[in-house]
C-alpha cells in the first residue's frame, strides 16, 4: 500500500491511501486547488481517486470536499449526522450514507469505520486495509475508547493526532471555553496522552507511526519529536504538518516483518459501545 498525508493540521486535513489502482482519499480539508498540487508534487493524478471517506463535518476536514469530489465525479462516504453538520449540497448520486461502524470495499481496499469522541455529529475515523497491511487514520480523538484501543493493537500503519501540548494549551492565549473545549473528552488528543496510548497498545506489527493534526499555537513539530523518538527507535516515525504534504510511502519495505497479519474479518470493527449524547 501506499499512503501519505497531503495535510493535517487543526486548519486542514486531507490523507491519501493507495493499493495499486485503488485508491482513497480520507477528508478534504484544504481547498481542492491544495489538493491537485500537493498531488501533483508526489505525482498522483486526482482522477484516480476512486471514494472520498469523510471522518466529520468540521471546515478542516470538508473545505474543499465539494468542489473535489464534483470536479472528479468521486464518490463521498459520510455519515447522516456528518452529513447534516456539514450542511453541504453534493449530487445524490456521489453521496454515500454509511454508518459509523461500517465497512465498505473500494475493489482491493476495505475501509472501516471507528466511532470515537468529538464534539461533532456522529463521527468517525477509518482504518484502510488491502488484507494484509491495515494503515490507520485517527485524528480528533476526544478520549481514548475502546475502539481506539483496538486500532492502536491492529494497526501497521498508524497515523495518530498529537494535537497539543499541554503547557503551551493552558498558558496560552486561547479563551478559557476553548481550552476546555479541547481537553474536556470531546476535543482532541495531548501529546503525551497520545504517547502512552500509543505505547500501551501498540504490538510489535507496528511499523511506522506518523503524528498530526498538530495545533499551529499549541504545539509544534520540535516537541511533537522530542515526545516520541526516544521511544520508537525500532519503528519509523514521521511527523505530518499543514504546511506541506509527506513523501509518499510505501509499506512494501515493511512486510518482510510483520507479524500476525489479519484477515478482512478481524480488520471489521464492530463496536458494543453506547456513546453518550453531546
Amino acid at each position: 500500500m501506499k499512503y501519505c498525508a497531503l495535510a493535517s493540521g487543526s486548519n486542514g486535513n486531507c490523507y491519501y491511501l493507495a493499493n495499486g489502482e485503488d485508491a482513497v482519499l480520507i477528508d478534504v480539508g484544504i481547498n481542492a486547488k491544495q489538493v491537485e498540487l500537493r498531488m501533483t508534487n508526489l505525482g498522483i493524478v486526482p482522477s484516480t481517486i476512486k471514494a472520498i471517506f469523510i471522518t466529520h463535518e468540521h471546515t478542516d476536514h470538508i473545505r474543499g470536499l465539494a468542489v473535489f469530489c464534483k470536479r472528479y465525479q468521486v464518490p463521498v462516504y459520510m455519515t447522516a449526522g456528518s452529513y447534516h453538520g456539514s450542511r453541504l449540497q453534493l449530487p445524490e448520486y456521489l453521496l454515500h450514507i454509511i454508518n459509523s461502524d461500517q465497512m465498505v470495499k473500494i475493489g482491493a481496499l476495505m475501509i472501516c469505520g471507528v466511532p470515537k469522541y468529538h464534539d461533532a455529529e456522529d463521527p468517525c475515523s477509518f482504518v484502510v486495509s488491502n488484507g494484509e497491511v491495515n494503515v490507520a487514520v485517527l485524528t480528533d480523538i476526544g478520549r481514548v475508547c475502546d475502539n481506539v484501543k483496538r486500532v492502536v493493537s491492529e494497526a501497521d500503519v498508524l497515523l495518530l493526532e498529537a494535537n497539543y501540548d499541554e503547557e503551551l494549551l493552558n498558558s496560552g492565549s486561547y479563551p478559557y471555553f476553548l481550552k476546555n473545549r479541547i481537553q474536556d473528552g470531546w476535543g482532541h488528543l495531548a501529546n503525551h496522552t497520545a504517547l502512552q496510548t500509543v505505547l500501551t497498545y501498540r504490538k510489535r506489527r507496528l511499523r511506522h507511526l506518523i503524528l498530526g493534526h498538530l495545533s499551529g499555537q499549541n504545539n509544534s513539530v520540535e516537541l511533537v519529536y522530542q515526545t516520541f523518538a526516544p521511544h520508537f527507535g525500532g519503528t519509523k516515525l514521521s511527523i505530518a504538518t499543514r504546511f506541506q504534504e509527506t513523501e509518499l510511502f510505501d509499506s512494501g519495505g515493511l512486510l518482510p516483518i510483520l507479524a500476525e497479519k489479519p484477515s478482512l474479518q478481524q480488520v471489521s470493527l464492530q463496536t458494543s459501545l453506547v456513546f453518550p449524547s453531546m
